[in-house]
């Protein structure tokens, strides 16, 4: 399996660390959530059924006339390879490294592209996939410029994916509103900008075909029930979600600030996270790990994606980066 954030149960064993003392800003997921509704018992005692609401808050949350719910979008990411035969895959990267794991496992040629050289390659793709804001860069790709690759590809038939992960705090940039057009699929997350990773929890945006069949791939209760229920009633908030969304663009500023103060200038970012480049990463990460405080270390190129700290955490990773920079000037 390719390598995570979040690993903190290894990284504690790894550095005999108790797993209470880590402050993990690995994953890219919200550090709070929030208020959590009541789940009632029927939740847990009945099968899940597709007419609970779900879906209708959905399609309200993300202005998408058709949505399939989907155990986070990581089930999506590896279930869609499989609704086409042998395809060359372009993928703009770097990205989120499962999607070409999953296009290759299932036999299609993938190439990596920057985005500069798409124009260049449409015609000889079959697929392209996008990650926007980008994962780890946090570069966001313009929606105008995405509907006109999306029309390229759908005159014979191809695919534009948009993996949207990280979206939910820049929603006029989404393409969730153009998702029934032919050849456009969009991925969500729910767990990210929610802070509830763990309810796994995304949502499939896309032609009625697509999502017809993608439901047959994957079958029936693909999402449990009290996971349905926390959504349906959290995607129906709107002012939580206005809290959570000005909350997370004031932090995402804050932490590219106490960077740079400490000259570890962030290259891209996004509000749930900044991203670092340098060829000492791999020493800041081990440093910083040393200290119980988990990053996640990309090799390729040498950089760190930092996440949110929680509110105790702010003032533990400031200490921690000037420590760094008294040893490392």
């Amino acid at each position: 399996m390719l390598e995570h954030g979040g690993r903190l149960r290894l990284a504690a064993q790894r550095h005999g660390i108790p797993l209470s003392d880590w402050l993990d800003l690995s994953t890219g997921v919200a550090p709070y959530h929030p208020d959590l509704p009541t789940i009632t018992s029927d939740a847990w005692a009945r099968l899940p059924e597709p007419d609970d609401g779900l879906d209708a808050a959905a399609q309200q949350y993300y202005g998408a006339r058709a949505v399939l719910p989907v155990a986070g979008s990581q089930s999506a990411i590896q279930a869609l390879p499989r609704l086409r035969g042998p395809a060359r895959v372009g993928i703009v990267s770097p990205c989120y490294a499962e999607h070409a794991k999953a296009w290759r496992r299932a036999g299609h040629r993938v190439v990596e592209l920057c985005e500069a050289s798409v124009p260049r390659a449409l015609d000889q793709l079959d697929v392209l996939l996008v990650v926007n804001p980008n994962n780890p860069t946090g570069q966001l790709i313009a929606a105008q410029r995405l509907l006109q690759w999306r029309s390229a590809l759908a005159t014979y038939g191809g695919w534009l994916v948009v993996d949207e992960a990280f979206m939910d705090c820049t929603p006029e940039h989404s393409l969730a509103a153009h998702s029934h057009l032919p050849g456009l699929v969009v991925l969500r997350s729910f767990g990210k900008f929610f802070g509830l990773a763990g309810a796994r929890l995304g949502f499939v945006l896309a032609h009625a075909g697509v999502l017809r069949a993608l439901a047959e791939l994957l079958g029936p209760w693909t999402v449990n029930g009290p996971t349905r229920q926390l959504g349906r009633q959290l995607l129906a908030d709107q002012t939580g979600q206005q809290r959570q969304r000005e909350r997370l663009h004031g932090e995402g500023q804050r932490l590219a600030e106490l960077l740079r103060r400490h000259a570890l200038t962030p290259l891209g970012g996004c509000a749930l996270f900044q991203w670092w480049v340098a060829a000492e990463a791999a020493q800041l990460h081990e440093f910083l790990a040393r200290r119980g405080i988990l990053t996640r270390l990309f090799a390729q190129p040498s950089s760190l994606r930092f996440g949110l700290p929680t509110d105790a955490g702010w003032q533990r990773l400031d200490h921690a980066l000037q420590a760094y920079r008294e040893q490392h000037p």
